[in-house]
């Protein structure tokens, strides 16, 4: 399967932002690999029209479980293919943390994304407390199964392990703590869907120093990165590094 970049923009970015898209379409105007930017909502149409017709693809940061309805703020997995997203992060452990998701609101979100048509990227991962008292397999086979609901579509489903305790933090599991937690997640996924062509992105503290490194391990076939993803330098680096490793 092809590496997916996928870049998180979080609360970050507006209009003046969009140049560091062209920057980055300059260094990369056919790339060996996907790469995704997931801009806040304000900008995803603008974001969208930028890259019309180039390789680089855009997606949400989230969705809401109902089509439309009486959800001030939220945005509906339509809305974001109408804007042009193809992609939705879902899960992420900003969401579960900051708006208490539950890995069954999270199910529901996936049912909405992928009947929209959306790619969904599921993200699971552990706190240092969990990882301290040696929970971590535990914790991610139970967000599998209670974030990925029944008729999940394997063929729109991305997975996401990402480290609570990693993110934002400069800190990196070691390569020894990665591999061992994507092979479970290949074992986990391969039992359920009967396929081992779902994309597993690594995603916590993600760099141009460290990404080679992470891409040359066993069953990471790309990242989900954040702060590194709003400077075309720094993720032209590491979209550079996932090619290398193809």
């Amino acid at each position: 399967m092809r590496g997916l970049a996928a870049g998180n923009w979080k609360m970050n970015g507006t209009g003046d932002s969009l140049s560091e898209i062209e920057a980055l379409l300059a260094q990369h105007p056919a790339p060996a690999c996907d790469v995704l930017i997931c801009p806040p909502a304000t900008l995803l149409a603008r974001m969208a029209a930028a890259v019309q017709g180039s390789g680089l693809k855009v997606g949400g940061q989230d969705c809401h479980a109902a089509a439309s309805g009486a959800h001030t703020g939220d945005i509906s997995a339509a809305m974001l293919v109408d804007a042009g997203a193809g992609h939705v992060i879902l899960g992420h452990s900003e969401r579960r943390a900051d708006h208490r998701e539950s890995d069954a609101v999270v199910a529901a979100k996936v049912t909405a994304a992928q009947a929209a048509g959306l790619m969904t990227i599921v993200c699971v991962g552990e706190t240092e407390a969990e990882r301290d008292a040696g929970r971590t397999l535990d914790i991610i086979a139970s967000q599998i199964d209670g974030s990925l609901p029944e008729g999940t579509d394997a063929a729109r489903l991305v997975i996401a392990y990402e480290p609570v305790w990693a993110i934002g933090t400069g800190r990196t599991p070691t390569n020894e703590q990665i591999v061992e937690v994507h092979e479970a997640l290949r074992r986990q996924l391969q039992d359920r869907f009967g396929t081992a062509e779902i994309a597993l992105l690594y995603g916590g503290s993600v760099k141009p120093s460290n990404a080679a490194e992470i891409f040359a391990l066993p069953d990471v076939n790309g990242a989900l990165v954040g702060g590194a993803s709003l400077k075309a330098s720094d993720f032209g680096a590491i979209i550079a590094a996932l090619e290398a490793a193809a």
